[in-house]
């Protein structure tokens, strides 16, 4: 039976509770039971605090900065809360550690409230219940209860999984990252990137091929095309059609139960049919490539660190002058390749907030929708930026280097991060400039 949240007794160093090896041993088991995530930070931040405490020593803001995080000798703990993001993440995760993997430990490991120390906390123990016991021959006995045990079993194994992922939902919705778009009344427009497709007709007026032009992105495009290109107008046949990626439905699948958290209608449009209005009006949240971000590429760039390179494959680092080239599109089946994620969000108003969730080929695209799904990747993004500040939460930037197999992402990194110029949204000369 699961125990309750402990009740905390006392508070005691943890040399005079565990020995270094225990200690050390701990700190390795709750590594190893993934409660910590993916995220280095919060293993390097538990290891270090360990030794620190083997060593009886209460180490400051800067150290943990310096030696765990990676900072300059300029950080500036009064400004950067990069080190309390860490922190305070560290002490919701090793109280999740005793909840689910030692519910009956006599000693618990804590981080208390406005510390940077590890201390051991004494914790009450689960209550038991005792049941009576029953007679059963041993045919229809043993038999029934083995049946009620299984079904025990299976009962309580599906309802800790809804359990567990309701939690985890909840959770997700309300970090600062989605709560831009969940917490007010504004309405939600999910916008999939989608692909506009055309006839060509052949010679007897039949459709020889569908065709994909990345200037031709609705029928107005098309009927654009053909008044520039009268000789070959009778050729082209509105089809009304669209595509999109394979990655888009791995990554609506992951997005749309963190949306419904919110209590508002999810209402749902192709990047094709998107209105300047619906904009204006929304808070959008995009799925799909780079390439199809259409009438929201200017505002993506405008305050960008990256701009679109020499093609929608590549994105060039303004400021290191870096590269990021996918080729995802290259390899043959079964060969590995790399490729890159993509996301951002920044106001489109005022009162509207966009999220872009994106990336060069499928494999980034699912990645970046599995981040952006899981708690622990988001707080690796708000440590990224070096603030948890709503001004910066609501406007910054973010790539992962992907690498996967055959479409589908099996390892990413989080290669950048970059706080949004929101000024420079609107300057259409900037913009323009970067597509």
């Amino acid at each position: 039976m699961k125990a309750s949240e402990p009740e905390i007794q006392s508070l005691r160093k943890l040399h005079g509770v565990f020995s270094p090896t225990e200690l050390t041993d701990l700190c390795q088991r709750i590594i190893a039971s993934g409660v910590l995530g993916r995220s280095r930070y919060y293993r390097a931040m538990l290891e270090y605090l360990v030794q620190c405490s083997i060593a009886d020593k209460s180490p400051k803001e800067i150290e943990l900065a310096i030696d765990v995080l990676g900072r300059g000798d300029d950080f500036d703990v009064s400004a950067d809360s990069a080190v309390r993001v860490c922190v305070h993440q560290l002490r919701k995760k090793l109280k999740a550690y005793y909840e689910s993997h030692e519910p009956d430990a006599e000693f618990q490991i804590v981080i208390p409230r406005g510390q940077y120390t590890l201390l051991a906390a004494a914790a009450s123990g689960p209550s038991l219940v005792q049941v009576p016991a029953a007679r059963f021959t041993l045919n229809t006995g043993l038999l029934f209860a083995a049946i009620l045990l299984l079904s025990a079993n299976l009962f309580y194994l599906f309802s800790r999984v809804d359990d567990d992922s309701e939690q985890r939902l909840l959770a997700v919705a309300a970090h600062p990252i989605w709560e831009n778009v969940l917490s007010d009344a504004k309405p939600i427009l999910l916008v999939m990137g989608d692909y506009y497709i055309f006839g060509e007709l052949n010679a007897n007026g039949n459709i020889a091929r569908m065709v994909r032009e990345f200037n031709v992105n609705s029928s107005s495009d098309l009927e654009d095309l053909q008044f520039s290109d009268i000789q070959h107008t009778e050729n082209y046949l509105d089809l009304d059609l669209s595509y999109m990626p394979e990655g888009s439905a791995f990554a609506l699948a992951k997005i749309v139960p963190i949306l419904q958290k919110s209590g508002k209608t999810v209402n749902i449009t192709m990047m094709s049919d998107l209105t300047t209005a619906e904009i204006r009006s929304n808070h959008i949240v995009y799925i799909g490539y780079i390439s199809a971000l259409e009438k929201l590429t200017a505002m993506t760039f405008a305050g960008s660190g990256l701009k679109i390179g020499r093609s929608y494959d590549e994105l060039f680092n303004v400021r290191s002058a870096e590269y990021y080239t996918s080729d995802a599109g290259l390899p043959e089946e079964g060969e590995p390749f790399r490729d890159y994620g993509m996301f951002s969000t920044f106001p489109s108003s005022t009162d509207t907030q966009v999220i872009l969730i994106s990336g060069m080929r499928d494999a980034g695209l699912m990645h970046t929708a599995q981040a952006l799904s899981e708690f622990e990747a988001l707080d690796d993004l708000v440590v990224a930026i070096d603030s948890d500040t709503d001004e910066a939460v609501a406007s910054f930037e973010a790539l992962y280097e992907v690498y996967g197999v055959d479409r589908l992402n099996f390892e990413g990194n989080l290669v950048y991060a970059n706080l949004l110029d929101t000024k420079r949204i609107w300057g259409t000369p900037q913009a323009a400039d970067l597509n």
